[in-house]
């Protein structure tokens, strides 16, 4: 997309978001003591039904959708202390809260006694911690959108049932998109497919697989109405592609594993897509390349911001577009997930502080030792678990640095050894850094939780162009006001894993090994699978989609998908689909795929007491925490209905009843 066509882009987005928010505004699922859930508030003297009835009104639904879903990553707040995608990480395999100063449940994470319905489920104006509750409203409010155009759209005059389908289809796309994280984050939810003009408080809860089933009705029919992105003048916003991708989530998650493999071998092969397997557009070598040299490689090049959605990006399938002015919202991911290196807790073996960082303009600044600029200046919000930094990228029992996502030869994988004693005072200055003093074997770094361990640089870094400007500055953030923080929603790297899942539980091992060494051999592996089961898929959607995926969600997808197929995973284990979710405790017996990964393959939840900093940390999950708690402001604002708690939860009831079929829920949301 052109320049002039990305300003265009930007006002409409802008001007539509304006137009949706000062129409409409919704209550969804408020608290007891607030309007009640979903019941329509007029925020000026428009009239809704009048205003949906001009293209124009369904633009601005459309591209508010389209904005919206960047709240899954990003912190809508002022704070960079914290990102909401960071909640679904901590929910997994591969991370874990980090920030050692806070209170302990926050940094325990002490799921079993912390996270009820009535709380421990924070949100962003805790800034840290989990924004579990955040994940559920705005979930919602995503819906809300999507299902205003799906309310209106038949009602505007002079459009061609061909545009109309349009608009329906990419609604179709954001409503499944939200359901289907739904599902797997919360299990069964209300399902809501309209605006209501009067308050409803009588809500069911209705079935995950009844909810799977309607969104993939509804992919199907977005296939065939939404358009290429080769005939959309915008980037950013729902294509047919996109939709495809969605509809063989759906199909997986429907058992339909057949159509899911046929949907992605037309992604793959038919669609005009392709793996990046050549350095593409501009290169971008980093903060300071006399500090963090970068020796230029498609891995880098494919995850810079600034060619993540330009034209020659054959593999980006959908993307987030988040730049300039005010539409930018912060992404501070070498701040959040980078080490906190300079921390006082990291010495240097002569008693130093390691690591102080010098602005641009201070006497003692060296541009071979400037970290902050470099690599940012880290915070740990969250860390990598063992597992991540380490046994991830293990295949046939050895760890592959070949691997362009692993490699710190070329720049894109960070080392603590790598970095280099900044501190004027050190007569170490220059040296790279211990973890262990040379002569008495003692630890240098007190708190090895938050402030010691490797990351994926290629992946966490985005020029700060407010750092950038401010000579005074000695530390980056990551995409500031100003900065490029393109983001991918999909792209075709993750459409090979998914079709390597379908031929998994299609018995197809052959072929899915096939196209897991497609994405290893582009990543510059020397190590291939031979083999492959389904913790070999996973592992690689790790190794490529950090970041990308939602990790405890697809998690939970997965563990869904092998319940229904009745394969083994990588220990042995199969699952019955009416029981997998149904088990709490922090044992090793029993649970679901999610649990397994969790506490096995992880390495830090339930494994007793981890000391740092002269405290003792005890990460602990629980089976049940594979799907979240219903928040109690939503069981309580239904106050003329019951939804179901989850297993595991206060408030459990197997008897409360819900709805079996869509068709159930959607007739009943015209009753009050």
């Amino acid at each position: 997309m052109n320049l002039l066509a990305y300003k265009h882009y930007k006002k409409r987005r802008k001007l539509s978001a304006s137009i949706l928010i000062t129409i409409v505004g919704i209550s969804i699922f408020a608290g007891a003591c607030k309007r009640s859930y979903l019941n329509p508030d007029p925020l000026s003297i428009y009239d809704p039904t009048t205003v949906f009835s001009t293209e124009s009104g369904l633009q601005a639904a459309l591209a508010v959708s389209d904005r919206h879903i960047r709240s899954y990553w990003t912190n809508t707040s002022a704070s960079t202390n914290s990102v909401v995608i960071g909640t679904e990480y901590m929910f997994s395999d591969m991370a874990v809260y980090g920030k050692t100063d806070v209170d302990g449940n926050s940094v325990n994470f002490n799921i079993a006694d912390g996270l009820k319905p009535t709380g421990g489920a924070a949100g962003p104006s805790t800034n840290d911690g989990n924004y579990i509750n955040h994940y559920w409203d705005e979930t919602y409010s995503g819906i809300k959108y999507a299902n205003t155009i799906l309310t209106y759209v038949d009602n505007v005059k002079g459009l061609s049932e061909e545009i109309k389908n349009t608009y329906k289809g990419r609604a179709y796309f954001h409503r499944a998109f939200r359901y289907l994280a739904l599902v797997f984050q919360y299990g069964d939810v209300p399902l809501i497919t309209k605006i209501l003009e009067v308050p409803k408080q009588n809500y069911r809860s209705t079935k995950k697989a009844a909810i799977l089933e309607m969104i993939t009705k509804d992919m199907e029919l977005a296939v065939e109405w939404v358009p290429q992105q080769k005939d959309i003048t915008y980037i950013g916003t729902v294509n047919k592609g996109a939709c495809r991708m969605l509809l063989i989530k759906c199909y997986l998650a429907t058992g339909q594993f057949q159509k899911a493999k046929d949907q992605a071998d037309i992604l793959i092969n038919q669609s005009g897509y392709a793996l990046m397997k050549t350095s593409c557009g501009t290169f971008y070598p980093g903060g300071e390349s006399k500090t963090w040299p970068i020796t230029r490689n498609v891995i880098w090049d494919l995850h810079r911001p600034e060619n993540k959605l330009i034209a020659t990006n054959s593999e980006v399938i959908m993307g987030m577009p988040n730049r300039g002015g005010q539409s930018n919202i912060a992404f501070a991911t070498m701040r959040i997930f980078g080490p906190f290196y300079n921390s006082g807790s990291v010495q240097s073996p002569d008693g130093k502080n390691a690591v102080d960082l010098y602005a641009r303009n201070n006497s003692n600044y060296r541009a071979n030792l400037d970290y902050g600029r470099a690599i940012g200046r880290g915070i740990g919000t969250f860390r990598p678990t063992p597992f991540a930094e380490r046994g991830l990228w293990v295949v046939n029992g050895v760890e592959d640095n070949d691997d362009l996502r692993h490699n710190s030869s070329v720049g894109n994988w960070g080392r603590m050894d790598s970095i280099k004693y900044g501190t004027v005072s050190t007569t170490y200055r220059g040296q790279n850094l211990k973890l262990r003093h040379p002569t008495t074997n003692a630890l240098l770094c007190a708190d090895t939780i938050r402030c010691w361990f490797n990351w994926p640089h290629y992946k966490l870094f985005m020029t700060d162009a407010e750092a950038e400007a401010n000579q005074a500055s000695n530390a980056y953030a990551g995409a500031t006001k100003g900065s490029n923080g393109d983001w991918y929603l999909y792209r075709l790297a993750e459409a090979y894993l998914l079709r390597a899942e379908a031929e998994f539980y299609l018995g197809n091992v052959g072929n899915a090994m096939n196209d897991v060494n497609e994405i290893r051999r582009r990543a510059g592996c020397t190590q291939v699978y031979s083999t492959i089961t389904i913790g070999d898929i996973m592992n690689e959607r790790a190794r490529e989609l950090y970041l990308e995926e939602w990790r405890h969600m697809e998690l939970s997808r997965v563990s869904y998908c092998l319940a229904l197929s009745g394969k083994p995973d990588e220990w042995g284990n199969t699952y019955n689909v009416n029981t997998y979710d149904k088990y709490s405790g922090t044992d090793q017996g029993g649970g679901s795929y999610w649990y397994k990964r969790v506490v096995t393959t992880g390495g830090m939840y339930n494994r007793g007491g981890i000391n740092s900093n002269n405290r003792t940390f005890n990460y602990k999950m629980d089976k049940c925490n594979l799907y979240w708690p219903i928040p109690n402001s939503a069981i309580t604002a239904n106050n003329r209905g019951k939804l179901s708690q989850n297993y595991g939860y206060d408030g459990y009831d197997a008897s409360v009843p819900k709805w079996e079929t869509w068709q159930e829920a959607v007739e009943d949301e015209g009753k009050f």
